[in-house]
């Protein structure tokens, strides 16, 4: 650190409980180059060799930051990785020229990765062979503490007094060579992520969250990779306007050709078709490519290769038989939307009500959101099926089975002890 990011972040390190530090006075300073310069961008094996020597032989946590190219390529791929170690400084690696980054995420796996917002980020470096053991996520460690705003920007500004520029969040990392000014941003986007992790550590074990921070940080890093969504299709924009199967039918066959076009040009698949236009053609059901190419979304900017593919998957849905359309809707595994549970069991519609309140005035009381007090659909499946006898033991087994922390099962059990004991008038 130069002198003033030393004073800045020795000062800042006293925060006060969710907020920013009450005893700095002076105005955030600009964060504007890394304490190092900007790192080269690593592109070939023999550098990338002795990145892996460097941060073996560093020592402390592990800030680790990905870049991808969302809205403007195909899937959630990295296109860029930060880390930055006590002992080997920082480090910017192109993982489209060094693809297998095993060997690095090997050489500091006993060491702790420090990831704001990991669950974004993990996807991504697992596909690179970069899987942590132990990690501190200083997104969720500052809902934890009760920051009001958790963006890195806003927690490195009210916890170290420095200011980080972020007006390159959105831009196409999958440009080559990346610009200088982007390369900067990445390499500060990692500069002080292990001076808020401490700083983070200390606020929590302030409040007595430390070690429910710990164990959601264990969750995340134990959790498995997600399986594939069933039918992605139906998350479509605008789905809920189409209410016919053939309709439905017709944005399966058009949201799944626009996939496999989309990743064979490796671009967003926004990019080719978007949704609204998907939608208007399952409303319409064009009969041809005049109608077709008079819906919004097709215009006259598309030539007609692109249109034939399109109605092509229109004329496939129209053809289906009526034993292949898509039902209307996904089978429901879990309780039934609250709007409907007054009508279907008011008794269950009363425990949620009380169990909903008794979470949120904890959630209050603990100064963090509800979400993290206890996922919402943990909530709902205890009290829609409750425990024959709610005791605090067999709440807290329900809790477990739906994947609450030890901690949230504690905290939270005997608020639903009460709340599931509600009768209806």
């Amino acid at each position: 650190m130069t002198d003033a990011q030393e004073t800045a972040a020795d000062s800042s390190l006293r925060t006060t409980g969710g907020g920013p530090p009450d005893d700095v006075e002076s105005a955030p300073t600009p964060l504007l180059e890394p304490r190092e310069g900007i790192p080269p961008v690593i592109a070939d094996e023999a550098s990338l060799a002795e990145v892996i020597a460097a941060f073996a032989a560093g020592s402390g946590p592990v800030a680790v930051d990905a870049e991808r190219a969302s809205g403007y390529r195909y899937g959630q791929r990295a296109y860029l990785v930060q880390l930055r170690r006590e002992g080997a400084g920082s480090a910017l690696i192109d993982p489209v020229a060094c693809p297998d980054l095993s060997g690095l995420g090997e050489a500091v796996s006993g060491a702790e990765w420090v990831l704001h917002a990991a669950t974004q980020d993990l996807p991504c470096l697992r596909g690179i062979g970069m899987i942590p053991t132990t990690l501190f996520d200083t997104e969720l460690a500052g809902r934890l503490a009760g920051f009001p705003r958790v963006g890195l920007g806003a927690m490195v500004e009210s916890v170290l007094g420095f200011v980080l520029e972020k007006g390159h969040s959105a831009v196409d990392w999958s440009t080559r060579p990346l610009p200088e000014p982007w390369l900067r941003y990445a390499a500060l986007d990692v500069e002080l992520l292990v001076d808020l992790r401490d700083a983070l550590e200390k606020e929590l074990d302030r409040q007595g969250k430390l070690e429910w921070a710990r164990q959601e940080f264990d969750a995340i890093a134990q959790a498995e990779p997600a399986p594939p969504r069933k039918d992605p299709w139906r998350r479509t924009s605008g789905m809920h306007k189409v209410r016919r199967r053939r309709q439905m039918a017709v944005v399966r066959e058009l949201w799944e050709t626009r996939d496999r076009v989309a990743q064979r040009r490796d671009i967003s698949p926004g990019k080719v078709l978007g949704d609204a236009a998907i939608v208007e053609a399952a409303l319409a059901v064009p009969a041809n490519l005049a109608a077709l190419a008079a819906l919004n979304g097709f215009g006259h900017r598309m030539g007609r290769r692109q249109l034939e593919q399109w109605q092509a998957a229109v004329d496939r849905a129209k053809a289906l038989p009526d034993a292949e359309l898509p039902q209307p809707g996904q089978p429901v595994t879990g309780p039934p939307p609250p709007r409907a549970w007054a009508d279907k069991d008011p008794a269950a519609a009363a425990r949620l009500s009380a169990a909903r309140a008794a979470v949120s005035a904890l959630a209050e009381r603990l100064n963090m959101p509800q979400e993290n007090l206890i996922t919402p659909d943990t909530v709902r499946r205890v009290c829609w099926e409750p425990p024959r006898t709610p005791d605090t033991e067999s709440v807290g087994a329900a809790l477990t089975a739906c994947g609450a922390r030890p901690w949230q099962v504690e905290l939270v059990t005997p608020e639903l002890v009460t709340a599931l004991s509600v009768k209806t008038a």
